[in-house]
Protein backbone atom coordinates (compact mmCIF):
# COMPACT_ATOMS: atom_id res chain seq x y z
CA UNK A 1 0.00 0.00 0.00
CA UNK A 2 2.81 2.26 1.31
CA UNK A 3 4.71 1.59 -2.15
CA UNK A 4 1.53 2.38 -4.59
CA UNK A 5 0.65 5.60 -2.51
CA UNK A 6 4.25 7.14 -2.83
CA UNK A 7 4.95 6.38 -6.37
CA UNK A 8 1.80 8.95 -6.69
CA UNK A 9 3.90 11.25 -4.35
CA UNK A 10 4.00 14.55 -6.48
CA UNK A 11 7.05 16.87 -5.63
CA UNK A 12 5.17 19.54 -5.55
CA UNK A 13 1.42 20.39 -5.43
CA UNK A 14 -0.59 23.18 -4.15
CA UNK A 15 -3.84 22.86 -2.16
CA UNK A 16 -7.40 23.10 -3.74
CA UNK A 17 -8.66 25.99 -4.19
CA UNK A 18 -9.59 28.10 -1.45
CA UNK A 19 -7.75 24.84 0.08
CA UNK A 20 -7.54 24.10 3.85
CA UNK A 21 -6.22 26.10 6.65
CA UNK A 22 -3.58 24.59 9.27
CA UNK A 23 -4.93 24.40 13.19
CA UNK A 24 -2.57 27.49 13.99
CA UNK A 25 -3.94 29.75 11.01
CA UNK A 26 -7.21 29.04 12.40
CA UNK A 27 -6.14 30.02 16.54
CA UNK A 28 -7.89 33.85 16.82
CA UNK A 29 -6.06 36.29 18.78
CA UNK A 30 -7.35 37.65 22.31
CA UNK A 31 -10.70 39.32 21.51
CA UNK A 32 -11.16 38.66 18.53
CA UNK A 33 -14.52 36.90 17.42
CA UNK A 34 -14.57 33.33 15.96
CA UNK A 35 -15.91 32.78 12.51
CA UNK A 36 -18.74 30.30 12.63
CA UNK A 37 -20.02 30.97 9.20
CA UNK A 38 -20.44 27.51 6.69
CA UNK A 39 -17.87 26.49 4.49
CA UNK A 40 -19.34 25.64 1.03
CA UNK A 41 -18.28 21.99 -0.16
CA UNK A 42 -16.71 23.01 -3.42
CA UNK A 43 -13.87 24.24 -1.27
CA UNK A 44 -12.76 20.82 -0.54
CA UNK A 45 -13.75 18.92 -3.12
CA UNK A 46 -14.06 18.87 -6.97
CA UNK A 47 -17.28 17.19 -7.95
CA UNK A 48 -20.18 16.12 -6.26
CA UNK A 49 -22.28 13.39 -7.93
CA UNK A 50 -25.17 11.11 -8.04
CA UNK A 51 -24.77 7.62 -8.30
CA UNK A 52 -27.49 5.63 -9.56
CA UNK A 53 -27.76 1.75 -7.99
CA UNK A 54 -30.23 -1.58 -8.31
CA UNK A 55 -31.97 -2.14 -5.16
CA UNK A 56 -34.79 -4.81 -4.74
CA UNK A 57 -37.42 -2.04 -4.34
CA UNK A 58 -36.19 -0.10 -7.68
CA UNK A 59 -32.96 2.55 -7.62
CA UNK A 60 -31.38 3.90 -5.26
CA UNK A 61 -29.44 7.23 -5.49
CA UNK A 62 -26.27 7.75 -3.28
CA UNK A 63 -24.27 10.98 -3.29
CA UNK A 64 -20.78 10.97 -3.59
CA UNK A 65 -18.11 14.06 -3.64
CA UNK A 66 -15.02 13.09 -5.48
CA UNK A 67 -11.16 14.68 -6.02
CA UNK A 68 -8.26 13.76 -8.08
CA UNK A 69 -8.47 12.00 -11.15
CA UNK A 70 -5.50 9.30 -11.62
CA UNK A 71 -4.03 6.75 -9.07
CA UNK A 72 -5.08 4.88 -6.28
CA UNK A 73 -8.73 5.49 -4.92
CA UNK A 74 -9.21 6.25 -0.85
CA UNK A 75 -13.19 5.59 -0.56
CA UNK A 76 -14.41 7.19 2.58
CA UNK A 77 -17.34 6.53 4.96
CA UNK A 78 -18.50 8.61 7.85
CA UNK A 79 -20.17 7.66 11.24
CA UNK A 80 -23.36 7.80 12.33
CA UNK A 81 -25.09 10.85 11.92
CA UNK A 82 -22.28 12.17 9.65
CA UNK A 83 -21.80 12.71 5.99
CA UNK A 84 -19.28 12.74 3.58
CA UNK A 85 -18.61 16.40 4.50
CA UNK A 86 -16.67 15.57 7.42
CA UNK A 87 -14.00 14.63 5.15
CA UNK A 88 -13.71 17.76 3.54
CA UNK A 89 -11.11 19.14 5.10
CA UNK A 90 -8.82 15.82 5.28
CA UNK A 91 -9.70 15.50 1.57
CA UNK A 92 -8.04 18.45 0.80
CA UNK A 93 -5.10 17.82 3.04
CA UNK A 94 -4.27 14.22 1.47
CA UNK A 95 -4.71 15.28 -2.15
CA UNK A 96 -2.05 18.15 -2.50
CA UNK A 97 0.19 15.60 -0.81
CA UNK A 98 -0.29 12.63 -3.51
CA UNK A 99 -1.93 11.50 -6.60
CA UNK A 100 -4.73 9.75 -5.60
CA UNK A 101 -8.90 9.99 -6.13
CA UNK A 102 -10.71 10.21 -3.56
CA UNK A 103 -14.50 9.38 -3.28
CA UNK A 104 -16.40 10.37 0.09
CA UNK A 105 -19.62 8.70 0.58
CA UNK A 106 -23.26 9.77 2.20
CA UNK A 107 -24.02 6.53 3.27
CA UNK A 108 -27.78 5.52 3.88
CA UNK A 109 -30.31 7.55 5.04
CA UNK A 110 -27.44 9.98 5.75
CA UNK A 111 -26.71 13.45 3.66
CA UNK A 112 -28.47 13.76 0.01
CA UNK A 113 -28.12 10.20 -0.32
CA UNK A 114 -31.94 8.94 -1.71
CA UNK A 115 -32.57 5.00 -0.63
CA UNK A 116 -36.06 3.08 -1.48
CA UNK A 117 -35.65 1.89 2.03
CA UNK A 118 -34.01 4.18 4.84
CA UNK A 119 -34.76 2.52 7.57
CA UNK A 120 -32.44 -0.15 6.94
CA UNK A 121 -29.61 0.38 8.70
CA UNK A 122 -28.33 -3.13 8.88
CA UNK A 123 -24.28 -3.75 8.62
CA UNK A 124 -25.13 -6.31 5.63
CA UNK A 125 -27.47 -3.64 3.56
CA UNK A 126 -25.08 -0.68 3.78
CA UNK A 127 -22.06 -3.17 2.93
CA UNK A 128 -23.88 -3.99 -0.47
CA UNK A 129 -24.50 -0.31 -0.72
CA UNK A 130 -20.56 0.58 -0.80
CA UNK A 131 -20.37 -2.94 -3.12
CA UNK A 132 -22.90 -1.21 -6.07
CA UNK A 133 -21.64 2.35 -5.97
CA UNK A 134 -17.84 0.73 -6.49
CA UNK A 135 -19.33 -1.41 -9.25
CA UNK A 136 -21.17 1.23 -10.84
CA UNK A 137 -18.34 3.77 -10.85
CA UNK A 138 -15.66 1.04 -11.81
CA UNK A 139 -17.28 -1.85 -13.54
CA UNK A 140 -15.53 -5.19 -12.92
CA UNK A 141 -12.50 -4.08 -13.18
CA UNK A 142 -11.93 -1.25 -10.04
CA UNK A 143 -8.93 0.17 -9.39
CA UNK A 144 -6.69 -0.33 -6.35
CA UNK A 145 -8.72 0.86 -3.58
CA UNK A 146 -8.11 1.64 0.14
CA UNK A 147 -11.43 2.12 2.25
CA UNK A 148 -11.56 4.28 5.23
CA UNK A 149 -14.38 4.42 7.95
CA UNK A 150 -14.86 6.45 11.35
CA UNK A 151 -16.68 5.37 13.54
CA UNK A 152 -20.03 4.01 12.38
CA UNK A 153 -18.48 4.09 8.99
CA UNK A 154 -15.40 2.54 10.28
CA UNK A 155 -17.56 -1.16 11.12
CA UNK A 156 -19.02 -0.78 8.23
CA UNK A 157 -15.45 -0.67 6.36
CA UNK A 158 -14.76 -4.07 8.06
CA UNK A 159 -17.76 -5.50 6.89
CA UNK A 160 -17.85 -4.53 3.47
CA UNK A 161 -13.96 -5.75 3.33
CA UNK A 162 -14.85 -9.12 4.60
CA UNK A 163 -17.56 -9.67 2.72
CA UNK A 164 -15.84 -8.86 -0.35
CA UNK A 165 -17.70 -6.44 -2.00
CA UNK A 166 -14.33 -4.82 -3.02
CA UNK A 167 -11.98 -7.13 -4.77
CA UNK A 168 -9.51 -4.70 -5.61
CA UNK A 169 -9.04 -3.68 -1.93
CA UNK A 170 -5.38 -2.73 -0.96
CA UNK A 171 -6.10 -1.47 2.42
CA UNK A 172 -8.07 -0.88 5.69
CA UNK A 173 -8.10 1.71 7.52
CA UNK A 174 -10.80 1.93 10.88
CA UNK A 175 -10.90 5.37 13.11
CA UNK A 176 -11.82 5.17 16.67
CA UNK A 177 -14.47 2.58 17.12
CA UNK A 178 -13.15 -0.81 18.60
CA UNK A 179 -15.97 -3.65 19.35
CA UNK A 180 -15.54 -3.64 23.24
CA UNK A 181 -15.27 0.19 23.85
CA UNK A 182 -18.66 0.11 21.02
CA UNK A 183 -20.72 -2.52 22.83
CA UNK A 184 -19.95 -1.15 26.54
CA UNK A 185 -21.30 2.63 25.62
CA UNK A 186 -24.75 1.23 23.84
CA UNK A 187 -26.09 1.38 27.21
CA UNK A 188 -25.32 5.13 27.31
CA UNK A 189 -25.43 6.28 23.75
CA UNK A 190 -29.67 6.94 24.41
CA UNK A 191 -28.69 9.44 27.44
CA UNK A 192 -26.25 11.25 25.03
CA UNK A 193 -28.16 11.81 22.17
CA UNK A 194 -31.17 13.33 24.54
CA UNK A 195 -28.34 15.32 25.98
CA UNK A 196 -27.83 17.46 22.59
CA UNK A 197 -30.17 20.30 21.77
CA UNK A 198 -32.78 19.09 19.29
CA UNK A 199 -32.74 22.45 17.48
CA UNK A 200 -30.77 25.20 16.42
CA UNK A 201 -32.00 28.86 15.41
CA UNK A 202 -29.07 28.89 12.57
CA UNK A 203 -26.49 26.59 11.04
CA UNK A 204 -23.97 28.78 12.10
CA UNK A 205 -25.15 28.18 15.63
CA UNK A 206 -25.30 24.32 15.38
CA UNK A 207 -21.53 25.01 14.22
CA UNK A 208 -20.68 27.21 17.15
CA UNK A 209 -22.02 24.36 19.59
CA UNK A 210 -20.23 21.66 17.79
CA UNK A 211 -16.97 23.33 18.60
CA UNK A 212 -17.18 24.54 21.80
CA UNK A 213 -19.02 21.24 22.86
CA UNK A 214 -15.78 19.22 21.63
CA UNK A 215 -17.58 17.55 19.26
CA UNK A 216 -15.46 18.72 16.61
CA UNK A 217 -12.63 20.75 17.95
CA UNK A 218 -10.87 22.06 14.41
CA UNK A 219 -13.44 24.82 14.08
CA UNK A 220 -12.87 24.95 9.81
CA UNK A 221 -14.03 21.30 9.06
CA UNK A 222 -16.91 22.30 11.85
CA UNK A 223 -17.79 24.87 9.11
CA UNK A 224 -18.14 22.84 6.28
CA UNK A 225 -18.96 19.54 7.91
CA UNK A 226 -21.86 20.67 10.43
CA UNK A 227 -23.86 21.17 7.17
CA UNK A 228 -24.56 17.75 6.37
CA UNK A 229 -25.87 16.47 9.12
CA UNK A 230 -28.39 18.54 9.90
CA UNK A 231 -31.60 20.48 7.39
CA UNK A 232 -32.85 23.90 7.44
CA UNK A 233 -35.96 24.71 7.28
CA UNK A 234 -37.40 28.22 6.87
CA UNK A 235 -39.97 29.47 9.35
CA UNK A 236 -42.02 32.69 9.18
CA UNK A 237 -43.02 34.72 12.40
CA UNK A 238 -45.35 37.32 12.24
CA UNK A 239 -45.40 40.37 14.43
CA UNK A 240 -49.21 41.52 14.25
CA UNK A 241 -48.10 44.88 15.58
CA UNK A 242 -45.61 45.95 13.11
CA UNK A 243 -46.99 43.97 10.68
CA UNK A 244 -43.66 42.55 8.92
CA UNK A 245 -42.43 39.03 8.48
CA UNK A 246 -39.32 38.00 9.81
CA UNK A 247 -37.41 34.44 8.33
CA UNK A 248 -35.66 32.45 10.52
CA UNK A 249 -33.38 29.15 10.07
CA UNK A 250 -34.37 26.44 11.94
CA UNK A 251 -31.08 23.35 12.05
CA UNK A 252 -32.26 20.00 13.14
CA UNK A 253 -30.60 17.08 13.04
CA UNK A 254 -31.00 15.47 9.58
CA UNK A 255 -31.04 11.70 11.15
CA UNK A 256 -32.80 10.22 14.09
CA UNK A 257 -30.26 8.37 15.81
CA UNK A 258 -31.90 7.90 18.55
CA UNK A 259 -34.01 5.48 15.94
CA UNK A 260 -31.29 3.21 14.74
CA UNK A 261 -30.70 1.38 18.15
CA UNK A 262 -32.31 -1.62 16.61
CA UNK A 263 -29.31 -1.62 14.47
CA UNK A 264 -25.85 -1.01 17.10
CA UNK A 265 -25.18 -4.46 17.71
CA UNK A 266 -25.07 -5.66 13.77
CA UNK A 267 -22.63 -2.96 13.66
CA UNK A 268 -20.13 -4.22 16.13
CA UNK A 269 -20.83 -6.94 17.38
CA UNK A 270 -17.94 -9.59 16.52
CA UNK A 271 -15.81 -6.37 15.04
CA UNK A 272 -12.93 -6.78 16.40
CA UNK A 273 -13.02 -10.50 14.82
CA UNK A 274 -13.91 -9.30 11.12
CA UNK A 275 -11.03 -6.74 11.92
CA UNK A 276 -7.97 -8.94 12.54
CA UNK A 277 -9.22 -11.32 9.44
CA UNK A 278 -9.22 -9.38 6.48
CA UNK A 279 -6.53 -10.10 4.45
CA UNK A 280 -5.21 -6.65 3.32
CA UNK A 281 -2.56 -3.95 5.60
CA UNK A 282 -5.13 -2.81 8.24
CA UNK A 283 -4.52 0.39 10.16
CA UNK A 284 -6.76 1.00 13.68
CA UNK A 285 -6.44 4.79 14.13
CA UNK A 286 -7.15 5.74 18.01
CA UNK A 287 -8.09 8.97 20.24
CA UNK A 288 -6.55 7.03 22.97
CA UNK A 289 -5.38 3.68 23.94
CA UNK A 290 -7.99 2.77 26.32
CA UNK A 291 -10.54 2.11 23.41
CA UNK A 292 -8.33 -1.27 22.61
CA UNK A 293 -10.26 -4.54 23.66
CA UNK A 294 -8.63 -7.88 24.59
CA UNK A 295 -9.07 -9.43 21.18
CA UNK A 296 -6.96 -6.11 19.72
CA UNK A 297 -4.24 -6.04 21.68
CA UNK A 298 -3.50 -9.76 20.95
CA UNK A 299 -3.97 -9.05 17.35
CA UNK A 300 -1.50 -5.78 17.73
CA UNK A 301 0.90 -7.66 19.76
CA UNK A 302 1.13 -10.51 17.01
CA UNK A 303 1.57 -7.98 14.82
CA UNK A 304 -1.48 -8.43 12.53
CA UNK A 305 -2.28 -4.46 12.38
CA UNK A 306 -0.44 -1.18 12.44
CA UNK A 307 -2.14 0.97 15.10
CA UNK A 308 -1.89 4.61 15.91
CA UNK A 309 -3.11 6.96 18.90
CA UNK A 310 -3.88 10.40 18.70
CA UNK A 311 -4.35 11.48 21.87
CA UNK A 312 -4.81 15.37 21.28
CA UNK A 313 -7.99 14.47 19.51
CA UNK A 314 -11.61 14.09 20.26
CA UNK A 315 -13.84 11.30 18.58
CA UNK A 316 -13.57 12.79 15.33
CA UNK A 317 -10.22 12.68 14.72
CA UNK A 318 -10.20 13.21 10.97
CA UNK A 319 -11.42 16.35 11.67
CA UNK A 320 -9.71 17.15 14.76
CA UNK A 321 -6.21 16.53 13.10
CA UNK A 322 -6.61 15.78 9.39
CA UNK A 323 -2.88 16.73 8.55
CA UNK A 324 -2.24 13.71 10.83
CA UNK A 325 -4.36 11.37 9.93
CA UNK A 326 -3.11 11.60 6.58
CA UNK A 327 0.14 11.31 7.14
CA UNK A 328 -0.83 7.93 9.02
CA UNK A 329 -2.67 7.08 6.02
CA UNK A 330 -0.20 7.22 3.77
CA UNK A 331 2.49 5.04 5.75
CA UNK A 332 -0.08 2.26 6.21
CA UNK A 333 2.02 -1.30 6.02
CA UNK A 334 1.33 -5.07 6.97
CA UNK A 335 4.43 -5.27 9.85
CA UNK A 336 3.61 -4.67 13.64
CA UNK A 337 3.82 -0.96 14.41
CA UNK A 338 2.08 1.10 17.09
CA UNK A 339 2.77 4.84 17.91
CA UNK A 340 1.48 8.19 20.04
Amino acid sequence: MEKQLHLNLLASRPPMAGGFQSSSKMKMGPGRKRDFSPLPWSQYFETMEDVEVESENGKDISLIYCSGSHGPVLLLLHGGGHSALSWAVFTAVICSRINCRVVAMDLRAHGDTKVKNPDDLSADTMAKDIGKVVEALYGENPPPIMIIGHSMGGAIAVHTANANHIPSLLGLCVIDVVEGTAMDALNSMQNFLRSRPKTFKSLENAIEWSVKSGQIRNIESARVSMGGQGVTDKVININNYFYFIKKECIFTWRVELSKTEKYWEGWFRGLSALFLTCPVPKLLLLAGVDRLDKDLTIGQMQGKFQMQVLPQCGHAVHEDAPEKVSSVCLNIHSGPHVSY
